[in-house]
């Protein structure tokens, strides 16, 4: 497993006894009349601080909806979502954006770099577009971390899958976010890479006090988190916590994944 960053200072986190980010009472619904779906159906849910948190279900679950709305992507139609004490629902546009920015990371299935910027250029965008410079020694540590010193020059085009989610990780983590969240992020990965990209998110939640919450189908991913949510039908039906990847199957295979 990489190892943390050293001495590096950690991320600025809420208390441990402080929940990172709260649904409470969640409810999202699409469409109306015959295509009324009800994404999330009442869903109340605290995630830890300094913890990574796996959810799973079946397709159609409302898991993606469920990290979408936690990451002010998307908004409720009844319910709040809190980022440590604030409401995401008291915001405006404006002020959601500078959350997002500021507090919140992303890393998708996708990777979602922009083509013509370079690996330095993609990390460094969030804190660029904030009109910020990243601080140099917390750039070193993670691209150290996540083993990228030598790809720093190159375009998107010109590195590998795992070498692109690994840039699109540490862009998510330039600018010290209270929280990561993750949509599918081993999805398009080999075995290796993947490895090594969850080597690194356990590596960030030990010696960083970072927290994630990550979104996944793959129970080998969901087994290297301290907490696995499951979801069906818009609710949390079960979790487990620090499960084997075993357990996680049986859960699973009793939601009929």
């Amino acid at each position: 497993m990489t190892a943390p960053l050293g001495t590096t200072s950690p991320v600025p986190v809420q208390s441990a006894a402080t929940p990172a980010a709260r649904a409470i009472h969640a409810v999202k619904i699409y469409g109306a009349g015959d295509t009324r779906v009800t994404a999330l159906d009442d869903v109340s849910v605290d995630f830890e601080a300094r913890r990574l948190t796996a959810i799973m279900g079946p397709s159609g679950s409302g898991k993606s909806t469920l990290l979408h709305c936690l990451a002010g992507l998307d908004r409720l139609t009844s319910g709040s979502v809190l980022i440590g004490d604030t409401d995401l629902s008291t915001l405006n546009d404006r002020q959601l954006t500078h959350l997002r920015r500021d507090r919140i990371g992303f890393v998708f299935q996708s990777f979602n770099l922009v083509p013509t910027l370079t690996a330095r250029e993609n990390i460094e965008l969030p804190v660029a577009l904030a009109g910020r410079r990243a601080d140099p020694a917390w750039f070193e540590a993670i691209v150290t971390q996540l083993g990228l010193g030598d790809r720093l020059r190159h375009r998107p085009s010109e590195l590998s899958g795992g070498q692109q989610q690994r840039v699109a990780a540490a862009r998510a983590m330039i600018s010290r976010p209270e929280l990561i969240f993750a949509d599918e992020p081993t999805g398009n990965l080999d075995s290796k890479s993947a490895t090594d990209l969850l080597d690194n998110a356990r590596a960030s939640v030990e010696g960083l006090g970072q927290t994630i919450v990550m979104v996944t189908h793959d129970p080998r991913a969901a087994s290297y988190a301290d907490r696995v949510l499951f979801l069906a039908d818009g609710r949390v039906v079960d979790e487990l916590q620090r499960p084997a990847m075993d357990s996680i199957l049986d859960a699973l295979k009793r939601l009929g994944d």
